[in-house]
């Protein structure tokens, strides 16, 4: 008999369609600011948030090449626009578009801003398959299906 093995990245959180999830980090991507919307969706407490990488929410399905691409654009001064999809801290996940700009004090600039927004359902299921290309063609943390026999 062959089944599939339960996995908990398979419950998907919805983001409310009137929320924001904004949060700020450091110049090394550590955060210093999240809202409670942020908290809440993410499954952490805003003090879990608070000085750890932005990477822990870093869900596996997600392309290294978009965040060197992140990376490169914030690099120029530029502010990144894309389609995230973020692990919650149950091993759950959520889909958002980002927007990442940098904050200048004195034309210095000190820290990142983030703005989170939902997508749509097709977006999701766009981006899925978009990612799961990329993945495959860089042979970059490619998924594998578990069975029992």
């Amino acid at each position: 008999m062959i089944e599939f093995l339960e996995s908990e990245f398979l419950i998907e959180t919805q983001i409310p369609e009137d929320e924001l999830i904004i949060s700020r980090t450091d110049l090394k991507g550590n955060i210093t600011y999240a809202n409670e919307t942020f908290a809440s969706i993410s499954g952490y407490d805003i003090n879990e948030l608070i000085g750890q990488p932005h990477s822990i929410l870093r869900h596996p399905d997600m392309p290294k090449r978009v965040f060197r691409n992140l990376w490169k654009t914030l690099e120029t001064e530029q502010k990144w626009e894309g389609v995230v999809k973020n692990l919650r801290k149950d091993k759950g996940f959520y889909w958002v578009h980002a927007t990442i700009s940098g904050v200048y004090k004195d034309d210095k600039l000190i820290e990142y801003k983030s703005i989170r927004t939902p997508i749509s359902f097709s977006d999701k299921l766009r981006y899925q398959s978009l990612y799961d290309e990329y993945r495959n063609i860089d042979r970059d943390n490619i998924r594998r299906v578990i069975y029992e026999s």
